[in-house]
This record gives structure tokens, sequence and C-alpha cells, in this order.
């Protein structure tokens, strides 16, 4: 008679497929799990022995799921998900009503802290934790939502449309208005500032510059790997930022900074508030969501 209760592999197992199949790199669910690349593909190759069949093609650069491996995926994603969702509840009954929401630090700084007073301020039995993640991830357990740039690939994650920005370069004031009507051609001869992110999914001048209909050479300027950074260079004058006018209405507001007329496009993705199904967020996930969305449908200076 099997000692397993419910006919389960080694949990350990499953976890480390769930974790490689998420990140899709044994790599990756290596660093995630502590472990040696190594340890997780002899996890994976027990699990495919005990259960006889082949759950990853195992690629030159990479590995990617069979049908077998999306099936099996997709049903402890969910399971999984359930579970933790279960702790947290159990935890929030001793916690209070606690709901944690990631951003980048850019949406952070610019839009989701401001608004979050605002939150606080209408529902203080609510303790709202932020999590700063460059990566645009929703992978971390003990994040309820995630306000992210374009969608995510994730099928399990519900992803709520939130608003499309527009994009513009942006300067001081000053600067803006000895600029105002310059041909693209000259635009682009002054000192751009690039901002350098591992997240692929930021316009780049380069693709602004293409979508705008120029195709000429464009500065090299100056390059920074934080957009706080790269707004304050801006403010002084020193260049032109790469401007998300939506983000940055309060700092257009109170005159620190101005675009450039009458150069301007929509972003090419929309900002999206993703997360887990409603039916598996607790009441101060639902509250904080639903508040969100409100707060775009009557926006404050902050978000108009």
């Amino acid at each position: 008679m099997s000692r397993r209760y419910y006919h389960l592999p080694p949990l350990t197992t499953l976890g480390a497929f769930e974790t490689a199949a998420r990140h899709l790199s044994f790599k990756d669910a290596a660093q995630e799990l502590s472990v040696t690349p190594g340890a997780v593909s002899h996890q994976i190759k027990a699990l495919e022995g005990e259960l006889g069949t082949l759950l990853f093609r195992r690629k030159h650069r990479g590995v990617e799921l069979t049908e077998d491996g999306e099936s099996l995926y997709e049903s402890l994603a969910s399971s999984f998900a359930k579970i933790s969702q279960c702790l947290k509840n159990l935890q929030e009954r001793s916690s209070g009503n606690r709901v944690t929401v990631g951003s980048t630090s850019a949406v952070a700084t610019l839009w989701l802290s401001p608004a979050l007073v605002r939150f606080w301020r209408a529902h203080p039995e609510v303790d709202v934790n932020q999590s700063i993640q460059d990566e645009q991830s929703l992978n971390t357990p003990e994040i309820d939502l995630y306000i992210r740039y374009g969608r995510g690939a994730d099928p399990h994650m519900t992803q709520t449309e939130l608003f499309r920005d527009h994009l513009a370069p942006v300067t001081s004031p000053e600067a803006a208005e000895r600029l105002g009507g310059c041909k693209l051609a000259e635009l682009a001869q002054q000192r751009l500032i690039h901002l350098e992110s591992s997240n692929k999914n930021w316009t780049t001048w380069h693709e602004w510059f293409q979508r705008m209909g120029y195709d000429g050479p464009i500065s090299s300027g100056i390059r920074v790997n934080n957009y706080a950074v790269a707004l304050q260079v801006a403010q002084d004058g020193a260049g032109l930022a790469l401007g998300w006018l939506r983000l940055i209405r309060p700092l257009m507001t109170a005159g620190q900074l101005a675009s450039i007329a009458p150069h301007m496009i929509s972003a090419p993705n929309r900002f999206y508030l993703a997360g887990r199904p409603d039916e598996e967020l607790s009441e101060a996930a639902l509250s904080l969501k639903s508040w969100i969305m409100q707060e775009l449908e009557n926006p404050t200076d902050e978000l108009s």
C-alpha cells in the first residue's frame, strides 16, 4: 500500500517543476529555490521518471514545456495559488487587514505612492504594503496586485486595463520653450537622456523617433539606469528625457518639467492592474482594486 495518501510524487519534485515551468529556466528556478541548476534538473528527471513522460523539451538555449508539462503546470499553479491564498487568509486573522501591491520604482514614485495616501485616508482599516520590482513580476506570493506596463504572459493572472499614457520629450520649462516647434532632426541632436533598463517593455528614444516617422541619426547623449535620475537631469535643463506624461503630471503641474510641443505619441502598450482572480483575493486586496478603478474614473490632479 502506498504511503502517500493522495498518491502524489514528493512535493519537492513538484515544487521544483512548478518553479522551473514558471520561469522556463532551470537556472532561474535554482536561484529562486536557493539550490543549484543541477539539483533542479535532478528533481525534474525524477518526476519525469515517476510519471513516465517528458515534461520539458531541452533546447540549446533553454527549455520549453511539453503538452504534458503544460497540463501539469496549469494544475499545479492553480493549486499552489489556492494554498497560498488559504495560508494568507489564516495569517491575516492574526496580522490584520493587509494587502501588498507591487510596481516599478517609476510607477511607485510618480503615481502609486501619492494615490495610496488617499486610499489610506479613505480606508484606515486596511494596511497596504508596497513592493518595488522593476522586473514587473508577480511571481512573489506575497504580492496581491501589480501595476505593470503591457500585458503579462501568465494566463492565470487577471489583467484589468487601467490607462494608456502618452510619450513626449520633456525638459526644464525654459529649455522646452526654446525648443518648441523645432524639427525632429534638430530634436534628435539635443542631449538625450537614455534610460538603460533590464525591462525591455519601456519605449526607448530610438523607438520613439521611429514611431514619429524619423529614422535619421540621434544623439548618444547620456545614459542612466533610473527614471527618477533621468527626470532630475531633465528638470535641471541638462538634457531631454522621454516623458510618460500621465505619470509625470504632478511635476509638470508644479512647473518642474515641460514637454516640447508638438512632438507626442501614444504609448505602444497600456498600463494594467494584474493579479489573481477576484475569488482568490482577500477582502483588503479587493477593496484596493475597486478603489484604484474608481480613482481612475474620477481622476485627481495626480492621475489626470
